[in-house]
């Protein structure tokens, strides 16, 4: 007997009743939203809430993290803070966030 093809694939994209929803502008498609605004009362973070997915939002979290590594960002700094802010903007609305000049990937395990 057959399952049938593809009912798992819809099952795992499928977004849970109820759930936040959003057209992502990374995926070009409707997803699973956040489910709260990120930097309650600053602009990009309803901006964010609005167009971005939760799996488009954890791309963004390991870039992030990479940036804040290669360029040694001190977030306790306005400077550090509105430098990730504008790459996050970047990130999702803009070119995209830049790699930094120096920076060389992990080497992958064969």
């Amino acid at each position: 007997m057959s399952c049938g093809s593809g009912g798992f694939n819809r099952i795992e994209n499928a977004i849970p009743a109820g759930a936040h929803k959003v057209f992502c502008v990374k995926f070009q498609r409707e997803m699973e939203g956040l489910e709260e605004v990120p930097f309650e009362g600053h602009p990009l973070g309803q901006k964010i809430y609005e167009s971005v997915s939760k799996e488009a939002w954890k791309m963004w979290v390991e870039h992030m993290k990479m940036i804040m590594n290669e360029y040694r960002l001190n977030l306790g700094t306005k400077e550090a803070q509105e430098f990730l802010i504008q790459q996050m903007d970047n990130y999702f609305f803009g070119e995209g966030a830049a790699l930094p000049p120096d920076f060389v990937p992990p080497k992958t395990k064969a």
